[in-house]
């Protein structure tokens, strides 16, 4: 029986620190999170190694004694925090699902993100940096109002709040200000894209296979013009996924198509999950992309598992098994 290491960062590992905003572990995970992912791996046939953050990673990389690590560690700090568990691993030689230390690093780094977005022909919002000691804004002449104003390398809409889209330049500076100040990193403005607002996870890898498309529904509306996807929302009962989406079959098929594109031009493996807003006429738009999207079972993975007609259980075993395969475990 194959053992799998499972690496992760628990919510009550977070010491918060003077000054930390109030979603600094919105990341990380509940202990029932993780006996919820052990427990499906474990339906799968495989036997379950915790060994928990990058610390306890450290402390016993020499002994690990598994075939494989499942990773959904988030790292400590910094926009390499999402590479340390899988550079770790792969200093050590050992094999693990998921994307890769680059991929991570990229990823959570929404302007390099979009970089390659548009390097590689992605359609994605027209955006701007604005640095700590930049009150000029000298980048922001291509970009139009309204604008939604961002922390350049967080997740799980950490930074996100009903203040974050701005209407003029007087809100922009406020807001860019609170993202610098509170979470001490440049700030990513992008373009507003009024509309509605999709998630489309995908699994495996060479062909990777898109799954049922999910579109958020907010205050019980899919047609969400002004209204977006902020951390309060997480776990609230305004939130809802709705999959698969009731959406044209144009529509589904451009979403699937750029899906896949994005996945592939940010070199992901095993898994990963596509944000989107599609304005008004119609025209998607990639926000960005997550290697490492939350596992929960109340989360997407959920709601695209019922649409398949099958476990979680058994998604998180396709997920797995993706990732045996490709490192020719199976």
């Amino acid at each position: 029986m194959k053992i799998i290491g499972l690496t992760y960062d628990l919510k009550s590992d977070y010491e918060f620190k003077e000054g930390d905003p109030p979603d600094a572990n919105a990341e990380f995970d509940h202990p029932s999170t993780i006996d919820v992912i052990a427990k499906a791996i474990e339906s799968q046939g495989f036997k379950v190694k915790k060994i928990g953050n990058v610390a306890n990673l450290l402390d016993n990389i020499s002994n690990l004694k598994v075939d494989i690590v499942f990773n959904i560690s988030e790292g400590v700090s910094g926009r390499n925090r999402e590479s340390q568990v899988p550079l770790l691993l792969e200093m050590a030689g050992v094999p693990f699902v998921g994307a890769d230390a680059l991929s991570l690093g990229l990823s959570l780094d929404k302007l390099m993100a979009k970089k390659i977005f548009v390097a590689d022909g992605i359609r994605t919002p027209k955006s701007f940096e604005v640095k700590p000691d930049d009150t000029s804004f000298a980048e922001m002449d291509h970009a139009h109002f309204p604008m939604i104003v961002k922390p350049r390398f967080e997740g799980s809409s950490k930074g996100m709040n009903d203040n974050s889209r701005v209407e003029n330049k007087d809100e922009l500076k406020r807001q860019v200000d609170y993202v610098i100040n509170t979470y001490k990193q440049p700030a990513l403005v992008e373009e507003f894209i009024r509309g509605e607002e999709f998630t489309v996870a995908v699994i495996g890898n060479d062909p990777a296979e898109v799954m049922p498309i999910v579109q958020i529904k907010i205050d019980g509306k899919l047609k969400l013009n002004d209204k977006f996807y902020t951390f309060g929302h997480i776990k609230s009962d305004a939130l809802e996924y709705v999959c698969p989406a009731k959406i044209k079959p144009e529509l589904a098929a451009e979403l699937t198509s750029l899906a896949l594109a994005t996945y592939n031009a940010i070199e992901c493996r095993d898994f990963g999950r596509v944000d989107f807003r599609v304005d008004e006429k119609g025209k998607p738009y990639v926000l960005e992309i997550n290697p490492l999207p939350s596992l929960s079972s109340e989360d997407v993975f959920m709601a695209v598992a019922k649409a398949l007609g099958i476990s979680y259980n058994e998604v998180i075993g396709r997920i797995l098994k993706s990732a045996l395969k490709r490192c020719n475990l199976i």
